[in-house]
């Protein structure tokens, strides 16, 4: 990560079961409605979940090959190749629920991306859909030896990092990633006619956030 020191990731958290998941994740499995869209599904942990409480309908995708076909072989029955900005599929019906875990909404990028996707989603879900996602205050990672926030006010928004993963001897292409504040999220959500509802929170300053659509709402009117 840009932001910070390298730091392990268990292959094994990606295939992680039930009793292993951060609380948080837990709490959004439990808020999952209707017809569900898992994005950025990973090896699908998420999806295998939802599937053994008994939902029919869930959709999981990620932009990797190789993860649709570890999630195929998991027994991940809708299990899809595709970009979370690609536009929905004319036979898919619109989604009750939009999961976004791990600090889901990162895979927007940066806080254009995070605009361009909430204008996108609004495609994806029905009228009273809802997006549960979850994303991190990493301003902890700015402070100094006394506690003060020191942040180049010249430079991009400090939750847009960078990230590269690496395993064994091989090494990936590095990607965008963005952790947003629930202060800057909730005024994103707003300006693109979502009301944001803060589920929960734990001590790594990770949240859960549920977003809705405001009725009525027309882009680009206040």
């Amino acid at each position: 990560c840009s932001a910070a020191d390298d730091e392990p990731l268990p292959a094994a958290y990606f295939f992680r079961t039930l009793l292993a998941m951060p609380e948080l994740e837990r709490q959004a499995l439990d808020e999952c409605r209707g017809r569900v869209l898992d994005l950025g599904a990973g090896a699908g942990c998420h999806s295998l979940e939802l599937q053994s409480r008994g939902f029919a309908d869930v959709k999981a995708i990620d932009q990797s090959t190789g993860a649709v076909q570890v999630m195929q072989s998991r027994g991940v029955e809708q299990a899809a190749q595709r970009d979370i900005f690609a536009p929905r599929p004319a036979q898919e019906r619109p989604y009750d629920t939009i999961l976004m875990l791990m600090n889901g909404l990162g895979l927007a990028g940066t806080l254009d991306g995070l605009d361009k996707f909430l204008a996108h989603a609004r495609t994806l879900l029905a009228p009273d859909g809802q997006i549960l996602a979850t994303s991190s205050d990493v301003s902890y990672l700015y402070e100094d030896e006394e506690g003060a926030l020191v942040f180049n006010l010249n430079g991009p928004y400090y939750g847009e990092v960078t990230y590269t993963f690496q395993y064994k001897n091989q090494t990936g292409e590095t990607f965008p990633w963005l952790f947003i504040d629930a202060a800057l999220l909730e005024d994103a959500a707003q300006q693109a006619g979502y009301e944001a509802d803060f589920l929960g929170n734990d001590d790594n300053g990770q949240y859960l956030v549920r977003l809705t659509l405001v009725g009525g709402f027309e882009p680009g009117i206040d």
